[in-house]
C-alpha cells in the first residue's frame, strides 16, 4: 500500500532557516553558511520520510519565500523594473534584502511582452540532491494554469488582460523543465493545480484541458499526479480533470471535501491513481484513525487496491513541524496533538493498515486519545457552553446609529478634525525582549518584570504626548506574538514551545489551533465582551478590538461566503453590544482586498476602522469612489510601516488629499498602516512627526477653505 506527502514545513523544527536567512541579511553569515543549512534541512526531511515509510516524497517544495516566486524565476518572467527586488528574492544568496519590504506571498505581474526563458533549475537541482542521498523523490511543480490563474496584470497593462493567453508561452518552458527531469531519472511529477477548487468558468477549465494536452508527448513515459487541496472540487472541474489526458493520478482533500468522495464514488476514471488526502495538512490535531480508515476502504473498492494512495490533504507546510520539541505540554494535551512529522507516520500507518498490517497499539492509542479529547474537562465547559448556544437568539446590535454613537463621542472626547492615532504596538527593543527572556526564564522576578513594562508604557505614552497625536495608545510591550499573549489570558488554549508555522517569507506565527469555528468564535467573543465592559468600568472611552483577519478566513467558494461573514460579522458586534453611546469601539483590519465584502465590514457597526491601505495602491478607496455609502469613523493606513522608509510630510499630505476626494472630512482619520512593533524607533518617530505635521497642514488648509 503506497502513501504520499503533498509537501512539507521548510522552516526547521525550531526555525533554522529563518535565523539562518536573518544571520545571512545581517551580513553575519555567507551565502555558503545559508545554503549548508538549508541543506542540512532538506535532507533530513528527506530522510525523516523515507525512514518512516513514505513511498512518493516530494521534492522542490523548498523555497526561501514562496513556490509562486520560484516558478517565476524558473519561467525567467522576474520583471527588470522592481529596483531587484524579486530577483534578490529568488537569487538570496547573492543579494541580501530587507525581509520586511515584502508582501505576503509574492503576485507574478504579467503582461503580453514578458519574455520567458527556462531561468532557474531549483526542480532538477533539488532532485538530484536527493537522489545523491539515496532518495528517489517526486518533484513538485506549480501547475501551468494555475500559475497563470494567480497571477495579476503587470503595471501599465490593461486590467482586463487575458492572463491565460500566456499559456502558449510558459508550456514550452514546462516541456524543458519535464524533459530534464526526465533525463535526471524521476518516474513522477506532481503538478499542483489548486485552483480547480475555485469557481472556475467554463473557458477557464478548457485551458486544463489544452494545456495537459499540450504537454502530453513531453511527459510520455512518466507517472503524473495532478495535486488539489483546500476544498471540494466541483463537478465540472472534476469531470475536466479526471478527463485530462497523460495524466496517471489526481490528489484530493477529503478533509475539506466531502462532496468530492461523493463525486469520485459516482465515477473515477478506471486504471487511474487515486492520492486520498485523509490526514488533515491545516491543524495540528491528530487524525481520527479508525474513521480515515474506513473512508480508505470504501475507495479501495471503487479505484482497486494498486491505485489507491494514502495522502495528507495539503501540504504540511501549514502546520507546525514536530511534537518532540514540546517538553513542556503535558502528555494529555500531546496525545491529542499530531504535528507534520507524526502526521507522516500517521499517513504511513494507514497505508500498513490497509495493506493487513495495521499496528494494533497504534490505532488502540489513537482511539483513546480521541475519545478523551471529547469528553476532558479541559475542552467541555459547560458553562461557557449555555451561554454561546444563548446567543443564537439576537442580533447584538448597539441600541443606537454610527452616526449619532459619533456625536456624543465627539461632545466628550473633543478631536480635531483629522485625529491622529496609531494602530496598537510601538517598536518591541532589544531592551524589551531582553526583559521578557529574562522573565521566561526566571531571572527576574514578576514584580520587576511588570515594573519593566509599566516603565516602557509610560515612555511610549510621553513621547505620542509629544509627538501631538490625539488618540493614544499604550504601545503593547507585554506583547510576545500577534496573539500567543492573549490566548494565555484565556482558559481553553494551550501553548507551544516551538509550534511555529510559517505565515508568509520566512516569518512564522506561533501557532494557536486555527479551526476556526464559529463556537469558538462566539466563545472568544463572550469573554472580549467581559474585557470590553471592564476597561469600560475602568474609565477608558477609546477600545480598539482588532479583527484583522476577517479577509483571511473568508471561504474559497462564492456558495460559502455568507455563512461565514455572517458569524464572523455577528461575533464582532457581540463583544461591544453592551457599551454606552460615549464609548468608541474601533477596530483594525490587515492587508488588502475588502472591495468585496465592504458590505459586511459596515455591518461590523465599529465607530472606526483603520484599515491597510498604502501598499494595495489605495485600492480600497475605490470602493468609495464607486459610491459605497460609509458613515462610520474610517482610517485607512497613510503610509505603510513594512518599510524602513520615512515618508515626507507631503507624501503623507498627498494620501490624505487622496481620501478627501472621496470620503466626507468629519469621519476620516490619519494613521499608519499597521501596528509598529516590528519597526526602530529611528524610523517610528520622524515617520509619525511627518504623520502629525500632515494632518495639522490639512486641518489649516480647510479651516482657510472655509
Amino acid at each position: 500500500m503506497a502513501s504520499h506527502i503533498v509537501g512539507y514545513p521548510r522552516m526547521g523544527p525550531k526555525r533554522e532557516l529563518k535565523f539562518a536567512l536573518e544571520s545571512f541579511w545581517d551580513g553575519k553569515s555567507s551565502a555558503e553558511d545559508l545554503e549548508k543549512v538549508s541543506a542540512d534541512l532538506r535532507a533530513s526531511i528527506w530522510k525523516q520520510m523515507s525512514g518512516a515509510g513514505i513511498k512518493y516524497i516530494p521534492s522542490n517544495t523548498f523555497s526561501y519565500y514562496d513556490q509562486m516566486l520560484d516558478t517565476t524565476a524558473m519561467l525567467g518572467a522576474v520583471p527588470p523594473d522592481t529596483t531587484g527586488l524579486v530577483v534578490r528574492l529568488v537569487f538570496p544568496l547573492t543579494f541580501p534584502w530587507p525581509e520586511e519590504m515584502l508582501p505576503h506571498f509574492i503576485v507574478p505581474e504579467l503582461g503580453p511582452d514578458v519574455n520567458f526563458s527556462y531561468a532557474s533549475h531549483k526542480a532538477v537541482n533539488e532532485y538530484n540532491e536527493a537522489k545523491s542521498l539515496g532518495v528517489d523523490t517526486v518533484p513538485v511543480l506549480i501547475g501551468p494554469v494555475t500559475y497563470l490563474l494567480l497571477s495579476k496584470p503587470a503595471k501599465g497593462v490593461e486590467k482586463t488582460f487575458p492572463l491565460l493567453s500566456l499559456l502558449d508561452k510558459i508550456l514550452p518552458i514546462y516541456k524543458e523543465v519535464i524533459a530534464e527531469l526526465k533525463a535526471a531519472g524521476a518516474s513522477w511529477i506532481q503538478f499542483d493545480e489548486p485552483t480547480l477548487v475555485l469557481d472556475l468558468e467554463s473557458h477557464q477549465l478548457e485551458a486544463f484541458t489544452k494545456a495537459y494536452a499540450e504537454l502530453e508527448s513531453s511527459l510520455s513515459g512518466l507517472n503524473v499526479l495532478i495535486e488539489t487541496y483546500f476544498a471540494d472540487v466541483p463537478a465540472a472541474a472534476f469531470k475536466t480533470l479526471t478527463s485530462l489526458s497523460g495524466v496517471s493520478g489526481f490528489g484530493f482533500d477529503l478533509v475539506r471535501g466531502g462532496q468530492t468522495l461523493d463525486l469520485i464514488k459516482g465515477g473515477f476514471p478506471s486504471g487511474k491513481y487515486l492520492f486520498a488526502g485523509v490526514v488533515d495538512g491545516r491543524n495540528i490535531w491528530a487524525n481520527d484513525l479508525e474513521s480515515s480508515l474506513t473512508i480508505l476502504q470504501s475507495l479501495e473498492g471503487i479505484v482497486g487496491k494498486d491505485k489507491l494512495v494514502v495522502s495528507t490533504s495539503c501540504s504540511l507546510l501549514h502546520t507546525a513541524v514536530d511534537l518532540v520539541n514540546e517538553p513542556k505540554l503535558d502528555q494529555e494535551i500531546k496525545s491529542w496533538l499530531a504535528f507534520a512529522a507524526q502526521k507522516v507516520v500517521e499517513v504511513n500507518a494507514l497505508a500498513k493498515a490497509l495493506a493487513g498490517e495495521k499496528d494494533e497499539a497504534f490505532f488502540s492509542a489513537n482511539a483513546a486519545a480521541q475519545a478523551s479529547r471529547k469528553s476532558s474537562p479541559r475542552v467541555t465547559n459547560e458553562a461557557v457552553q449555555k451561554a454561546a448556544a444563548a446567543l443564537k437568539g439576537s442580533d447584538h446590535r448597539r441600541a443606537t446609529n454610527v452616526s449619532a454613537r459619533l456625536d456624543a463621542q465627539q461632545k466628550k472626547l473633543n478631536l480635531p478634525i483629522l485625529p491622529t492615532t496609531t494602530i496598537g504596538s510601538f517598536p518591541q527593543t532589544i531592551e524589551l525582549r531582553r526583559v521578557r527572556r529574562e522573565y521566561k526564564a526566571k531571572k527576574i522576578s514578576e514584580e520587576e518584570y511588570i515594573k519593566a513594562i509599566k516603565e516602557e508604557i509610560n515612555k511610549v505614552v510621553k513621547l505620542q504626548e509629544e509627538l501631538d497625536i490625539d488618540v493614544l495608545v499604550h504601545g503593547e510591550p507585554e506583547r510576545n506574538d500577534m496573539v500567543e499573549y492573549f490566548g494565555e489570558q484565556l482558559s481553553g488554549f494551550a501553548f507551544t514551545a516551538n509550534g511555529w508555522v510559517q505565515s508568509y517569507g520566512s516569518r512564522s506565527l506561533s501557532h494557536q489551533s486555527f479551526t476556526v469555528m464559529f463556537e469558538t468564535c462566539y466563545q472568544i467573543a463572550l469573554a472580549i465582551k467581559d474585557e470590553v465592559e471592564d476597561l469600560e468600568k475602568a474609565g477608558i472611552t477609546v477600545i480598539q478590538i482588532d479583527e484583522a483577519a476577517l479577509r483571511e478566513g473568508l471561504p474559497l467558494r462564492k456558495a460559502e461566503h455568507a455563512f461565514y461573514l455572517d458569524w464572523a460579522v455577528h461575533s464582532f458586534r457581540i463583544t461591544n453590544v453592551g457599551v454606552e453611546d460615549t464609548t468608541q469601539i474601533h477596530t483594525h483590519m490587515c492587508y488588502s482586498n475588502f472591495n468585496d465584502i465592504i458590505h459586511s465590514i459596515i455591518n461590523m457597526d465599529a465607530d472606526v476602522i483603520t484599515i491597510e491601505n498604502s501598499r494595495s495602491d489605495e485600492k480600497l478607496l475605490s470602493v468609495f469612489r464607486e459610491g459605497v455609502k460609509y458613515g462610520a469613523g474610517i482610517g485607512p493606513g497613510v503610509y505603510d510601516i513594512h518599510s524602513p522608509r520615512i515618508p515626507s510630510t507631503e507624501e503623507i499630505a498627498d494620501r490624505i488629499n487622496k481620501m478627501l476626494a472621496v470620503l466626507e472630512t468629519n469621519i476620516l482619520w490619519v494613521n499608519p498602516d499597521c501596528g509598529l512593533k516590528t519597526r526602530k524607533y529611528t524610523e517610528v518617530k520622524p515617520a509619525l512627526e511627518n504623520m502629525v505635521s500632515a494632518a495639522k497642514l490639512l486641518r489649516t488648509q480647510l479651516a482657510s477653505a472655509k
